[in-house]
């Protein structure tokens, strides 16, 4: 007697159930239990984590198009400088999971936001910046890291114009305003290129930072790492979307590190020079991250990033109306620019 089954009983797996049981299957391997993890909420990238607390150890599932190898070898760069990153507990490039070690779950933004000392954090994150900045003079591995190079910045930069401009505002620019905006687009570029090259983080925010017991700082979310310049770190601390510090304290904070940096003997121009260096970084990471906000929004459907635009809008008239020679772009800019109160 046959026996009917719903055509569903045939159906192979969906991709999702196929990678959850690939990601169960490995960690069985690994004398772990996927029941035991907890799921660690995802930010701006494809990879997803899960925690597992009583090992002490963090599941990382780089599924394709991710690509895992790019963060080992980034992690085994800054392990040879004496950074604290997580060490690694198990490796399979071919499947995209990596076991590593858990550093906490308690990071620089949470301890900002209980109330603790800015200045003392702050400080201790610009020295982890120092570190890198330092040490990578005297490291030559190969392969080198990328090199942050003027195609590099076309890429982010063209995150605004495409993603900020044409599908956030629906905007066509005309061959007059296009050749504006690339004029502009062509001075940050030849700055970031002329100042001091660095091994630079790339990705250096409040919650890629992890408070250590003891104080110091654990570091996540590196695998983008380039050599590039100086400033770009130190802008992606200072102009954060978590909190607008104003100019005066950026300011103050920026001149304790370009008096650090020169104690280390970092090649660095005059005080005035790196203000402006950093200012224009400043700005160039800012577009970037308006573009990059609203492919998050309309691509990945996080529209939550939509609420941050204001904010730096913010910091891009800031940095505008603070250089002599990129004030003149202000016209051009104004009417792009967001309500206080929402994109």
């Amino acid at each position: 007697m046959s026996q009917s089954h719903p055509a569903s009983f045939f159906s192979p797996p969906n991709p999702g159930e196929r990678r959850a049981a690939q990601r169960h299957g490995w960690l069985r391997a690994q004398g772990l239990d996927f029941a035991r993890a907890e799921a660690i909420p995802g930010d701006a990238s494809g990879r997803h984590y899960w925690r597992l607390p009583a090992e002490g150890l963090i599941l990382m599932d780089a599924a394709p198009p991710e690509d895992p190898l790019p963060f080992l070898r980034v992690q085994r760069r800054f392990l040879l400088l004496g950074l604290r990153v997580p060490r690694m507990h198990g490796v399979d490039l071919g499947q995209g999971f990596l076991l590593l070690e858990d550093l906490g779950n308690r990071d620089l933004k949470a301890a900002l936001d209980a109330g603790e000392d800015a200045d003392t954090w702050m400080t201790r994150a610009m020295t982890v910046i120092l570190d890198l900045q330092a040490g990578s003079r005297r490291q030559y591995p190969r392969p080198p890291l990328p090199s942050f190079d003027a195609a590099h910045i076309g890429t982010e930069l063209s995150l605004f114009r495409d993603w900020y401009l044409g599908r956030h505002l629906g905007l066509a620019l005309g061959p007059e305003t296009q050749t504006r905006l690339q004029a502009c687009f062509a001075q940050l570029t030849a700055n970031a290129l002329k100042e001091p090259q660095v091994w630079v983080h790339r990705d250096f925010h409040a919650r890629n930072l992890i408070c250590l017991a003891g104080g110091g700082l654990g570091i996540l979310d590196f695998q983008d790492a380039v050599r590039g310049p100086i400033s770009y770190d130190l802008a992606s601390l200072l102009w954060d979307r978590y909190w607008d510090w104003g100019a005066e304290r950026r300011q103050d904070w920026a001149v304790q590190f370009h008096q650090a940096a020169q104690r280390r003997g970092l090649a660095l121009p005059g005080r005035a020079d790196f203000l402006r260096d950093l200012g224009r970084m400043g700005l160039q990471r800012n577009l970037k991250i308006l573009g990059i906000f609203c492919r998050l929004a309309y691509r990945d459907g996080k529209e939550e990033y939509l609420r941050f635009l204001p904010r730096f809008w913010a910091y891009v008239r800031e940095a505008m109306a603070a250089d002599p020679e990129l004030c003149r772009y202000q016209a051009d800019f104004a009417p792009w620019t967001p309500s206080p109160c929402g994109p």
